[in-house]
Parts: C-alpha cells; structure tokens; sequence
C-alpha cells in the first residue's frame, strides 16, 4: 500500500500539490489562447517571470514535534507525497509514498534572476541545500494566501486556504509476481 493525500475539500492527490509561481504560470497558459502544447505553457512562464511578485503564505504544520507555522513571503510552496512533479522535477526530495508523512518545499522570496540561476538544481533535487529553501515534513498542512490556487498531480484544485493531511495505506497497487 502507498499512502495518498486528501485537501479539506475531499480532492485526492498521489504526488505533489503546488502553489505560487507554478500554479500562476499554469492559470495563464489556461487563459490564454495563444499557440498549442508546451509552446503556450512557455509563453505563460516568460509572461509570469516578468510580472511575478513573491506572495506571502501562512503555512500551518501538524508535524512529528507538535504544530508550526512559518509566515513569509514566498515564491513556492510545494507539499510532495512524492519526491517529483513536471518533467522530473525533483522539488520534494525527500518524499517517500508509504511514510506516513507530506514533505513540504518553501522557496522564499527571491530575485527571479536567482531563483532562475538554482532553478536546473530542481532536477537533481540539490535545491533543498540553498539558503532560500527550507523543507520540512508534516502529517497536515494549511496554507493560506491571497490570490493563490493549488494545482495537484497536474490538475486545478481551487484557491487557497487549502488543507491537506495524508492518508497512510490508502492507495492499493497490484504488482506482478517476481518470476522465478
């Protein structure tokens, strides 16, 4: 069994659940009706890139220690069951599917042409050891801000506040036998 993830709104997801720059890039590349494919979701990134502003989250943590929430102004929150989202983005590391725990990947306020410099590490997952990121791992998450929706797995889940929690064993997987 592998565990999965459910919002307060009862959307399940596997994967990743993302908000901030992605899910903004992703809002435009669907308003628009401009050319096909990846070259639409392109042209929404070079748009985003030149008129994002960081966004400043509430993020409510029921983690192993007790409770935290971490207020700042950030470029990305991402809350993984699995390591990767995209084409192999490795923006959660560390998320392992059947440990009972969500790994949460805050990428704080920084100048886009930084954040564009470190971006490549995301595919390493080596992103996590830069000063601007802070990861932490939970069994419930709430995050708040003004403005934002959440995309999971791919798909739109609506505006924030949004809480998650995972949901140990929920997903069951029929494998071949190993032959002999």
């Amino acid at each position: 069994t592998v565990d999965a993830a459910r919002t307060g709104s009862g959307e399940w997801f596997a994967g990743v659940l993302a908000c901030g720059f992605d899910s903004r890039v992703n809002e435009r590349a669907n308003r628009i009706s401009g050319p096909p494919g990846m070259a639409r979701y392109l042209f929404a990134l070079a748009a985003e890139l030149r008129s994002y502003r960081p966004i400043p989250f509430r993020i409510t943590l029921d983690g192993p220690s007790g409770t935290e929430t971490i207020e700042r102004r950030a470029m990305l929150v991402a809350v993984g069951n699995t390591s990767s989202y995209g084409a192999g983005m490795r923006v959660c590391p560390g998320a392992v599917p059947d440990d009972g725990l969500l790994d949460v990947t805050i990428i704080d306020a920084v100048p886009v042409g930084r954040f564009l410099r470190a971006f490549p590490r995301v595919y390493r997952g080596s992103h996590v050891t830069h000063p601007f990121v802070t990861t932490r791992r939970a069994r419930g998450i709430t995050l708040e801000a003004r403005d934002v929706v959440a995309y999971a797995d791919g798909e739109r889940l609506g505006p924030l506040p949004l809480t998650c929690e995972i949901v140990p064993g929920a997903l069951l997987f029929a494998t071949p036998s190993a032959s002999r």
